[in-house]
């Protein structure tokens, strides 16, 4: 399992300039739409909302991984959004997120396929060096020369 397998460099936004949450989820999930991966943008919407009423997926680090599991994903695909100036997350450790990966996947999706994604991309955000180059990245291809090392 490799982690950009999937995903796409029309998904990855380098420097959001946003303030909030909901605006985050407004610009990754209009761009799943735009690239063919969403059947229904609000209803994607509404399972990350409701996702992240449960806990919040911000997990520390400055890192955030907001998911949902439902049938308005067609197929496996993670967003990735850089943002520079942090969007409140209420963390874990109450630092703003500056690195967020979207996780959507089919209600469908073979077994657990987005806590394997979860839990591949969980194991490798912990390295400080390798959050660190995707800090410092400044094209899309330093992301995804980033992202490749990212494999189970």
């Amino acid at each position: 399992m490799k982690l950009i397998d999937y995903m796409e460099t029309s998904l990855i936004e380098l420097d959001l300039n946003v303030t909030s949450r909901e605006e985050v989820f407004d610009v990754l999930t209009r761009q799943l739409e735009g690239a063919g991966y969403l059947n229904d943008r609000l209803s994607y919407l509404e399972a990350l909302e409701r996702r992240e009423a449960l806990s919040s997926t911000g997990i520390g680090f400055e890192v955030a991984i907001p998911h949902g599991k439902t049938d308005a994903v067609k197929r496996p695909v993670i967003a990735f959004a850089k943002a520079p100036n942090g969007i409140e997350w209420d963390s874990l450790d109450g630092e703003p997120a500056k690195l967020i990966f979207m996780i959507g996947v089919p209600e469908a999706a073979e077994g657990d396929e987005h806590l394997r994604m979860l839990a591949l991309l969980s194991r490798r955000l912990i390295d400080d060096e390798f959050r660190r180059h995707l800090q410092e990245a400044t094209t899309v291809e330093d992301v995804m020369e980033q992202l490749e090392t990212v494999h189970a």
